[in-house]
């Protein structure tokens, strides 16, 4: 733009004196000279013109290359591949006309290994950066557009499909990497090691593949035979390793579940969960409730069929469903307000917390307490899962993990005891002990040191009578009375109330305020 301006000034001055200058010449070597002097004026104005124009037709030309990408063969790959390319995922996910690219003429500066030939070079350096709007809210897309983000206080979405790190670059690339840990490490799907550090991350089935080291390596090093789909597939992340949220069948279901996931989410920390219009009516009675429960304890039930029947409209947005089946969690709305929900799912290992599903858990709550969601815990447990494998996996130490994280929360916290709730892991699953604002019991609640068949057991060892014993048992400690007695819950509810109560306290915690002692980090057992 400084050029473009003096060129133009420049003109103008020369246009301006242009009277002056013919008068001068005219006077002084005759209308001949003065005709040339005019003539060279013009022609370093046509210069100037010429010139911005050339500019011009050189922009317009790197913006059309910018928007090939690396042109039609590659794009015509992709989508034989079954992907859409960067921009086609970018149009699907953002608003009609409401992307704003920025940086589209970047370079590499790399002059090693041939990098500095023009083939190898690409407007925008072969990444799509800019803002847009989903359902008219602002958030960044990615890469390095992180610290303007950051800034104004919007979320930033990742849409990667990428080799890793350029290595004829060396160790600059490597720089880069450093520089987007420090700049912003908890918004940046990248590659590998740093996908972790991204709020949700989701990946196609069969074309996905993420790990540190490839198949190659591992086999020159281990001695190890595997696929890439084996170490690093879709299935492998989103059932096994947990790196991965969800999986889909191709890019247009992962970018349509990318902006339900979105309208959930507050647009920074600084903000509050997000309130939207419900036709829902807050006070409604869920009557199926009294029945989902069974009789027998150790009878199995669906946990989401609770769920599905308290929140707004039925809509339950899961995260990680194929991952530590055992503990359910994801984002619903009550009355229009976002909230988090946590609940042990009896259908799977009766709801045992294991290494996994604590660590899946603690996230997720913290997640939500980082960004002002309430969270609503359903709690069926009948404790820990046993077992060496747990107790050599460290269960103790993954454990305290989400213990750490409902106790450091301090966003609203409603807490609802459906059936089991033994021992430590009913301490754990957002207790009155961990500061849970409302703790409420139905009626099939049982809150005990554990099962009355374990604990008579071990009380009655070697005495006769252990099925009266067990009545005994039952009878003292089996139900929710000895708990309401000394506090530990605030109520005893009808399940067909439970809707009502969870809306009427959100609303009225919407203004809580806890702060938790400073201190220049939390320790929480890594």
């Amino acid at each position: 733009m400084a050029a473009f301006g003096l060129a133009r000034n420049s003109c103008g001055l020369i246009n301006g004196l242009r009277v002056s200058y013919r008068s001068l010449v005219q006077v002084k070597y005759g209308a001949k000279s003065a005709c040339l002097l005019q003539t060279n004026i013009q022609s370093d104005c046509r210069w100037y013109s010429v010139s911005h124009l050339s500019v011009k037709e050189r922009i317009e030309k790197k913006r059309k290359a910018a928007q090939m990408g690396g042109g039609q063969k590659r794009i015509d790959a992709q989508h034989q591949r079954g992907k859409l390319t960067a921009r086609e995922r970018v149009e699907l996910l953002l608003d009609p006309e409401s992307f704003v690219e920025t940086d589209m003429f970047v370079e590499h500066r790399c002059s090693d290994f041939g990098m500095e030939q023009d083939a190898n070079k690409f407007p925008g350096d072969s990444v799509v950066t800019g803002r847009g709007r989903i359902n008219g809210r602002l958030v960044y897309v990615f890469s390095q557009i992180m610290d303007q983000a950051l800034t104004v206080g919007a979320p930033v979405i990742g849409l990667n499909d990428s080799g890793g790190a350029r290595i004829q670059e060396g160790v600059e690339s490597l720089a880069g990497y450093a520089d987007i840990f420090l700049v912003h490490p908890s918004d940046l799907p990248h590659h590998g090691s740093l996908c972790i550090l991204t709020h949700l991350m989701l990946c196609l089935q069969d074309t996905s593949y993420l790990f540190i080291t490839g198949p190659d390596v591992v086999k020159s090093v281990t001695n190890e035979d595997v696929t890439q789909e084996e170490l690093g597939g879709a299935k492998t992340h989103t059932a096994v390793s947990g790196v991965a949220h969800r999986a889909f069948e191709n890019d247009v279901e992962a970018l349509l579940y990318l902006r339900d996931f979105f309208n959930f989410l507050p647009l920074s920390n600084q903000d509050p969960a997000p309130i939207r219009e419900c036709q829902d009516p807050s006070d409604r009675l869920v009557k199926s409730l009294d029945t989902v429960v069974p009789f027998e304890s150790t009878k199995a039930y669906d946990m989401l069929d609770i769920i599905h029947a308290i929140v707004d409209e039925g809509d339950f947005f899961e995260i990680m469903p194929t991952y530590a089946k055992n503990i359910v969690v994801g984002f619903a709305r009550m009355n229009g307000r976002t909230v988090g929900i946590v609940g042990n799912q009896p259908k799977v290992a009766s709801g045992c917390l294991d290494i996994n599903s604590s660590v899946k858990g603690a996230r997720f709550v913290r997640f939500c307490d980082a960004f002002n969601i309430p969270i609503i815990t359903f709690v069926d447990v009948p404790g820990f899962l046993p077992g060496t494998a747990q107790e050599y996996g460290g269960i103790i130490r993954h454990g305290a993990k989400l213990l750490f994280a409902f106790a450091e929360a301090t966003v609203p916290k409603i807490t609802i005891i459906t059936r089991k709730a033994y021992g430590g892991a009913y301490d754990v699953m957002s207790s009155k002990h961990l500061r849970g604002d409302m703790n409420y019991a139905w009626p099939t609640a049982e809150v005990a040191v554990m099962g009355a068949k374990g604990a008579v057991q071990i009380i009655f060892r070697g005495k006769e009578n252990q099925a009266e014993a067990e009545a005994e048992y039952v009878e003292k400690f089996a139900n929710p009375f000895p708990a309401a007695v000394r506090g530990f819950v605030d109520d005893i509810i009808e399940p067909a109330t439970t809707r009502k109560r969870i809306c009427r306290d959100l609303e009225v915690l919407a203004s809580k305020k806890q702060v938790n002692p400073w201190k220049k980090h939390a320790n929480i057992p890594l």
